[in-house]
Formats: C-alpha cells, sequence, structure tokens
C-alpha cells in the first residue's frame, strides 16, 4: 500500500443513531485522511519526502496514543486541560491555513492534530456535570466556529461531537449541565450554523451523509429536551432544508426519513412553525410526496413510517386556518379522496387528514368543496362498512369509525344550500339505510361507554373511602378515560342523530325516534350525552365561539 493509499483509507465514520448500513465498530475511529490526500495530490511536486513522510507517521501514531490515553481518569483538571489543547490546536491550524493557503502541507499535521483532539473530547459526554466547562472555556464558541472550517471532515468531526454531548440521556443526568450547554449552543446559532454547513455536504460521500444524520440527531435531542426551541430552529433556516430535502428527487434513505420525523416534531403545538411551513409552499410538498402513496404502498417498513410521519405533518399543519385555505388550493382534497378510493395503505391516514381539514368553522370551504367532488360517495360506504383491509393494516374500528363520523359532524355543521340537501338526501336513501346504520353504532359505543362509567365509579368510591379527595384534576382524567372508551365517537353519533332529526324531513326523525324505542333506548340520554358535550366544546377557541356553538347545540336539542 503507498502513501497515498493509506492516506485514503480511513474506517467508517458511524452515527450515533444506527442507520440501516452502519456495520462500524468505532464511529469515532475517523481520521481526516479524505480531505490530506485531495491535498497532497494536488501537491505531490512540492515535498516528495518530507510533508507526505511526516504526515503518515503522525498517522501510524494515532493508535498509539488512543491507548495511551484510555487509562487517563477522568475529571475537572483533566477537562480543562483537554480543552486548552483543542483552543491552542485550533488556533495554530487556523493561522497557518490563513498563512499558507496554498500550501496544504505546511497545515496539514495541524488539521490532524485538531481531528485528533477533538475525538478525545468525546469523553466529556460520559461527566455531563463538567459542560460547564465547556461554556466557561469558550470551548462551546471555538466548536460553533468550526463548523465552517474549509476541511468538511472537521466540521463532521464536531457534529458527532455535538450529537454525543446532546444526547438525551446523557443531558437528562445532569439537568444543571445540560441547560449551561443548550444555553450556549443556541446563544451562538448552532441551527443556522448546522444548517450552512449540511447545505455543503455531499450525502452521495457515505462519511458526509453520516454527517447530515447526525446533524438531524442534534436537533431532535435538543428539541427533546427543550421543546420551545423548535420555533427558533425552524426559522434559523431549519424548515426550508428539511421540505428541500424531503423533495429532493433522489433515492429514498435513511435520512429522508429522518427528515421527516424531524419535520413533523417542529410542527407539533406549535403555529409558528405551521404559518412559516405554509408561507414556504410546504402544504404543497407535503401533498407532491404523498401523492406518490396514492396508487403505490411503501416499499418497505421505513418507506411507511416516512408516509406516516409526512401525513402527521400535513394533520399538524391544518390545525392552522391559514393552512385550510393553502390545502383546498392545492387540490389536498382530491388527493385525499383518491386515496380512499383507491384502497392502499394510505387510506387511513387520509381520513385523518379529511378529518382534520374540515372540522370547526374553519374547514366550512373544505366541507362544500369536499361535497362538489362526490366525496359524499366515497365517505359513506366507509361509514356502513369498516374495511377489513384496514383491520389488517393496524388500524382499529374505533379510530376509523371515529374519522368517518367526524367527516359526516362537519358535514353537517359546515353545509348550506344545495350541498346540505345532497348530504341530507344520503340518509333517506335504500330505505333509510344510513339511519339504522346511525343508531347501530350508537348503541355499540352506548354500552362501551356505560361499561367504562361503571368502573370509574368503583374508582371513585373506593378512592372516597379511603379518604381521597376527587380533585380538578382526577375528574378530568377519568373524563379523558371516558373519552377514549369511545364517548366522543358517542358524542358524534349523537350529534349527527339530532342534526338530522332538526332537518326538516319527517322520514329521518321518525326513523330515528323507531330505533331508539325498539331497542329500549332514550331520548333523555341522548340529551345528556350532548349537553355533556356542548358544556367540554371549544376547548382552545374563543369564548364568543364556545357560546354560540353551546346556543346551537342547545336549540337542536330543544326540538329534538
Amino acid at each position: 500500500m503507498d502513501v497515498g493509499e493509506l492516506l485514503n483509507y480511513q474506517p467508517d465514520r458511524g452515527a450515533k443513531r444506527l442507520r440501516d448500513d452502519d456495520d462500524d465498530d468505532d464511529p469515532r475511529s475517523k481520521k481526516v485522511g479524505r480531505e490530506l490526500a485531495r491535498h497532497l495530490e494536488r501537491d505531490d511536486g512540492e515535498d516528495p519526502s518530507g510533508d507526505r513522510k511526516r504526515i503518515l507517521e503522525k498517522l501510524m501514531d494515532d493508535d498509539e496514543d488512543a491507548d495511551d490515553q484510555e487509562g487517563e481518569p477522568v475529571d475537572e483538571s483533566s477537562v480543562k486541560k483537554m480543552i486548552l489543547t483543542f483552543e491552542k490546536r485550533s488556533y495554530k491550524n487556523q493561522e497557518l491555513r490563513i498563512k499558507f493557503p496554498d500550501t496544504p502541507g505546511r497545515f496539514m499535521e495541524t488539521e490532524l492534530d485538531l481531528n485528533d483532539i477533538i475525538q478525545e473530547m468525546h469523553v466529556i459526554a460520559t461527566m455531563p456535570d463538567l459542560y460547564h466547562l465547556l461554556v466557561e472555556l469558550n470551548a462551546v464558541h471555538s466548536l460553533l466556529g468550526l463548523l465552517s472550517h474549509e476541511n468538511t471532515d472537521i466540521a463532521i468531526a464536531v457534529v458527532d461531537l455535538l450529537q454525543e454531548l446532546t444526547d438525551i440521556d446523557t443531558l437528562q443526568e445532569s439537568e444543571e449541565g445540560a441547560e449551561v450547554l443548550i444555553d450556549s449552543l443556541l446563544e451562538g446559532q448552532v441551527v443556522a450554523l448546522l444548517v450552512q454547513n449540511m447545505e455543503r455536504l455531499d450525502e452521495q460521500v457515505k462519511e458526509e451523509a453520516d454527517g447530515v444524520y447526525n446533524t438531524l440527531a442534534i436537533v431532535e435531542n435538543m428539541a427533546e429536551f427543550r421543546p420551545g426551541l423548535c420555533t427558533e430552529a425552524a426559522q434559523q433556516g431549519l424548515m426550508q432544508w428539511l421540505l428541500k430535502r424531503i423533495k429532493a428527487k433522489i433515492p429514498f434513505d435513511a435520512n429522508k426519513l429522518y427528515c421527516s420525523e424531524i419535520l413533523a416534531i417542529l410542527l407539533q403545538n406549535n403555529d409558528s412553525t405551521r404559518d412559516l411551513l405554509g408561507e414556504l409552499d410546504g402544504i404543497d410538498v407535503l401533498l407532491q410526496q404523498l401523492s406518490v402513496f396514492k396508487r403505490h404502498n411503501p416499499a418497505t417498513a421505513e418507506e411507511q413510517e416516512m408516509m406516516e410521519n409526512l401525513f402527521d405533518a400535513l394533520c399538524s399543519c391544518l390545525m392552522l386556518a391559514a393552512n385550510r385555505d393553502r390545502f383546498l388550493r392545492g387540490e389536498g382534497l382530491q388527493l385525499m379522496n383518491l386515496m380512499l378510493r383507491e384502497k392502499k395503505m394510505s387510506r387511513t391516514s387520509a381520513l385523518k387528514v379529511l378529518d382534520h381539514g374540515m372540522i370547526g368553522p374553519e374547514g366550512s370551504d373544505n366541507c362544500h368543496k369536499f361535497v362538489d367532488i362526490l366525496g359524499l360517495r366515497t365517505i359513506f360506504p366507509l361509514f356502513m362498512k369498516t374495511p377489513k383491509k384496514m383491520r389488517k393494516a393496524g388500524t382499529v374500528d374505533k379510530e376509523h369509525e371515529e374519522h368517518v363520523c367526524s367527516i359526516i359532524a362537519s358535514c353537517l355543521r359546515n353545509l348550506k344550500a344545495q350541498q346540505r340537501t345532497r348530504l341530507l338526501s344520503k340518509f333517506t336513501e335504500n330505505d333509510c339505510e344510513k339511519v339504522d346504520r346511525l343508531m347501530e353504532l350508537h348503541f355499540k359505543y352506548l354500552e362501551a361507554v356505560q361499561l367504562a362509567d361503571k368502573r370509574i365509579e368503583g374508582e371513585k368510591h373506593d378512592m372516597v373511602k379511603r379518604g381521597e379527595i376527587l380533585d380538578d384534576v382526577m375528574e378530568d382524567e377519568f373524563y379523558l378515560r371516558r373519552l377514549d372508551a369511545g364517548l366522543f365517537v358517542l358524542q358524534l353519533l349523537c350529534y349527527i342523530m339530532v342534526e338530522i332529526s332538526n332537518s326538516g324531513i319527517s322520514q329521518l326523525q321518525q326513523r330515528v325516534h323507531q330505533i331508539l324505542n325498539l331497542r329500549g333506548g332514550s331520548v333523555k340520554v341522548v340529551r345528556h350525552i350532548m349537553r355533556e358535550y356542548a358544556e367540554n366544546i371549544g376547548d382552545g377557541k374563543s369564548e364568543e365561539f364556545k357560546e354560540s356553538e353551546q346556543k346551537r347545540i342547545m336549540d337542536l336539542l330543544e326540538n329534538f
């Protein structure tokens, strides 16, 4: 093996989070050989023996140095010493690069030294209570500066180090140390610098693809430790980069999956990031990426996970009224409707997206458009029967029935004029078979909720006996358990029942009351369920909306 090959040789750099193609035993064994080899090939004529020989010896000595350091104990003084060495080597490398920009042989050795000390600093990740030293001795600032180092291998080495320092398990070991480190990273605009670094990485090169993966891991770690930073991260160019990477025409890989995951995290419970995504035409990007799964199922479990992440991101975005309009203009309704008809794996998630897009007064335009594109022909067969394929895909009946009932309830709430007439005529078709199905589901969920109520009453009784206080927190928890047992679906079913009974079509009202009497049901029970629904309505909405909606429901109940 000649010198060039030796310099070119390097073990694979692994990623902390295992990627599918990772077999590396030691993710930190990588050296800056690629970059050195490139420079030395260019610099071949200058010093065929001196620089090459010296750097080769340096590479050979690395393993021995690593063995020597393994025995050293890690304490405050050794960490201080390490940081000092790092600062010196970083400064030396910077100085020589400025002094001899066109003579790589002059600064190559300092680059190897710098890389070595960055690898050694991984040991600090085992002592999060010493993180304050990284901040006090300005090492965080210096590390962030190296993210824009001319040699991408150095930048990637820093990314690996930051990924390990911010590992969520490590951060949770020392809350104080973690807070200090995260504060310092955010102050140094870490996300903006990471994004700039990712922009220049070539993912065709495995090491650089790993660098992108580990960068995303840093963002995930920090977002998990401090969810509030998602807005700042998205605004520092991360949202734009994620959308660009997701729509890039390159084969599916672990990085694309991870991008979809980070995107879903950024959008969770965050109207600022949802709005930003909408402004960046992100709704169109999501719809384009999801359209692939209209007629084809994902090829692998990983691709399926990415599809679910993108659907989750879309559902999050639709919580914001402005994005409902973008979804409508981007023909999102047509795509979801086609997915429901195609009966592929995407069908379950398409149903969830429609539910999010049509719910509440903000969903009015989408409800009208849904009827115009013949969506009722798609949704009612799903109401009449839960498809077996959906059960195989892992969707429970309750989830499917909840989304379908919610879509029908939203249509009844929002539709006006001709579209409303078309919806109500569906309930009269084939001797009111839809009403029969509605009542069948009503009794199914009523029974499930009554069972849950019985259990909860037993628990309350035991708590009172033990002298425990039933406070508001406990009551809320019990209410959530009842919703989970099927109360929410039951409320939707009762709402549909009350709406169609008030439609002015006597045939529908008669059928509802006929089946209630036949099966020992009670108008009183339906009224009680609807009153409870009205009391809990409009969470997160304005007081004005809450009051008008409660009044509307009470008026419907009067005539029921």
